[in-house]
């Protein structure tokens, strides 16, 4: 007697695709929609983990597109400090897709921008991406260009690009209570001032999740209909959380709503993919081994397995021969190198620093 179970193939059992394998030999985890070759323009944006697409693209020859390059001139470690090299365009971490949707409605006109600037010790701040100068503007107008040349250069980017990668980190947010716009952070972390009858926590619900993200992907669809986009969770546990929840249920909450997203908006949609950066770092399959003993950071040697598999699953799907991640100089200087796992420009980071000693700590 035949079933539906007779004939899969091994991958499709716990005990054939994972248990009995060595975790660095289980492979075939993805089976992508399209190609992504080393003549497809990239764009990528999204949470810390993103950047490290970025750096193996760039590591392997593939045509990672920065869309806002730092000044001739301007030395490596200087670009990495004010944000250059890090994205595709210089917006600094986004983390949800009401980030996103946000960015791309102003970059394309469906929203009006914001006209909020911080000001602080007479130096001046973008709201929506706070670090992205380390000491402020000197101006409320060099403020403003900069964010036009953003915009501009997401206007490009993204009618330029073969794919769009987005990696999502977290649903938990700050926003203005009126106007409801997102900010990258909370205010008064990095800069700013801290006031409840102006900024509200947010943390999004999988509808919100889910209509944002899809409307970010009409907007990126409408400006370039033949954009294929590559969806993928960051692996990277929350910093801290302002849900009341233990930290560990507030990253398991966030990551599963993320995941769900992700898995809603790609069935059935040929031009939308994901990949399975978040399982692979995470799954108890893995033995925890990619992780730095903080059980934040990923170490060098997990990003290296995500890419591996990446690279492997477009090869043996599309038949594209293995790259070695060899760099020409000119590579080299098209992304801010990454020498730890740490070395992310990470804003939802800064939150450590409020952690309390262990010893003064509130266990409730």
């Amino acid at each position: 007697m035949t079933h539906p179970y007779s004939n899969l193939p091994t991958r499709q059992f716990w005990r054939t695709g994972v248990a009995d394998l060595d975790p660095l030999g289980i492979s075939g985890l993805w089976a992508p929609k399209f190609s992504i070759h080393s003549q497809t323009r990239i764009a990528t944006a999204g949470s810390c983990f993103a950047q490290h697409f970025s750096r193996a693209l760039v590591a392997r020859g593939y045509q990672w597109c920065d869309y806002e390059p730092a000044p001739n001139g301007l030395k490596d470690d200087l670009a990495k400090a004010y944000n250059y090299g890090v994205f595709s365009f210089r917006t600094g971490n986004i983390y949800t897709p009401k980030m996103l949707r946000q960015w791309l409605s102003w970059a394309f006109g469906d929203l009006p921008e914001p006209h909020q600037i911080w000001h602080q010790d007479g130096r001046f701040y973008d709201p929506f991406r706070p670090a992205i100068e380390p000491n402020g503007f000197a101006s409320e107008a060099e403020a403003r260009a900069a964010r036009q040349a953003t915009l501009a250069a997401i206007r490009t980017g993204v009618r330029a690009s073969d794919v769009f990668v987005f990696t999502m980190g977290l649903t938990e947010s700050w926003a203005d209570r009126q106007s409801k716009v997102e900010y990258a952070v909370c205010p008064g972390t990095i800069v700013g001032q801290f006031d409840p009858a102006q900024t509200e926590f947010v943390n999004h619900s999988y509808v919100a999740l889910l209509a944002d993200l899809q409307a970010a992907i009409t907007i990126l669809r409408r400006e370039n209909a033949g954009l294929k986009i590559l969806l993928t969770v960051s692996p990277v546990p929350l910093t801290a959380t302002a849900s009341q929840a233990h930290v560990l249920l507030a990253t398991s909450h966030s990551k599963s709503l993320l995941r769900a997203v992700a898995a809603a908006v790609c069935d059935g949609a040929d031009d939308v993919d994901y990949f399975p950066s978040y399982e692979i770092i995470t799954s108890p399959a893995y033995r925890g081994q990619f992780f730095a003993p903080n059980l934040r950071s990923v170490l060098p040697q997990g990003v290296d397995h995500v890419m591996l598999s990446f690279f492997q699953d477009q090869a043996r799907q599309f038949g594209h021969a293995p790259m070695s991640p060899t760099q020409s100089p000119d590579q080299k200087k098209a992304v801010v190198p990454l020498d730890a796992a740490d070395d992310l420009a990470c804003e939802e980071a800064i939150l450590n620093a409020f952690a309390p000693n262990q010893e003064n700590a509130d266990p409730r």
